[in-house]
């Protein structure tokens, strides 16, 4: 066993599947996750995109990658873009994400949504790739932007998180949570074979580099059921569901962006 499972195993042990039930009563199928209601309140967290210093750059990433394939500098599949069912090099990706490295800087929703005059998430839809239209050629995004990742939280806004949590759970980094990988996640053919761990708040930095997912969990839960996370595995944004307290730290954080969805509450 390598030393990262290792630690895995010891600070997040496996736990029966029937951890879920609750969740499965209260939200239904969680295939992609359990996406729970408010609980008494709620706010999606928006995953991070981000653009790079020096502006905008109107080529899109499927022309560019469409020129690589003409003059032989690419394969038909290059890693990191994902092609959507027409094969558009959308420049989206799927799973674990983080910031890109120099030269590149954070560009947030709501600023965005300014500069090209679309909503920020559009009337009765989730955070996803059917966001900002106006800001993407045929479906495909200027190659001076990396749009958010489906299916999982960024590191930053994922160590973010998990600090705000700890502030606002009772027992603090001691508070007892379970998290839940959707079986899409982990590649699974056994649907029935849930994945669920538990483990201190303070240890869930971790559930982050599981190394057989290249996800973020799908579900976070503090043990009391006072809050509970979700990230689905098509989505743009977390929901976190729990007390107002939390709802509106999160609301008011500066390092996490967040939004109410009164459609989606």
């Amino acid at each position: 066993m390598s030393e990262e499972l290792h630690l895995m195993s010891s600070l997040w042990p496996p736990v029966p599947s029937g951890a879920t039930d609750w969740l499965l009563e209260l939200c239904g199928d969680g295939i992609t996750g359990f996406m729970p209601p408010a609980m008494p309140d709620a706010v999606w967290v928006l995953n991070a995109m981000h653009e790079q210093e020096q502006g905008p750059v109107d080529v899109p990433h499927h022309e560019y990658h469409q020129a690589r394939l003409a003059d032989g500098s690419a394969l038909p599949h290059v890693a990191g873009l994902d092609l959507d069912a027409v094969g558009v090099a959308t420049g989206g990706g799927l799973g674990r994400a983080q910031h890109p490295g120099p030269g590149w800087r954070r560009l947030r929703w709501a600023e965005l949504a300014e500069r090209i005059g679309d909503p920020v998430v559009p009337d009765g839809l989730m955070p996803s790739y059917r966001c900002f239209p106006s800001a993407k050629k045929e479906g495909s995004w200027p190659l001076s932007m990396v749009p958010p990742t489906e299916g999982s939280l960024d590191r930053e806004t994922w160590n973010r998180l998990i600090a705000i949590l700890t502030q606002y759970s009772p027992a603090g980094a001691d508070t007892r949570c379970l998290a839940y990988y959707n079986p899409l996640t982990l590649g699974a053919i056994d649907f029935d074979d849930l994945h669920v761990r538990a483990g201190r708040l303070g240890d869930a930095e971790i559930l982050y580099d599981h190394s057989e997912a290249d996800f973020s969990p799908s579900n976070l839960w503090a043990d009391d059921r006072s809050w509970v996370l979700c990230t689905d595995y098509d989505l743009w944004a977390t929901k976190v569901a729990g007390p107002p307290a939390l709802i509106n730290a999160l609301l008011n954080d500066s390092e996490v962006e967040a939004v109410r969805l009164p459609w989606a509450h």
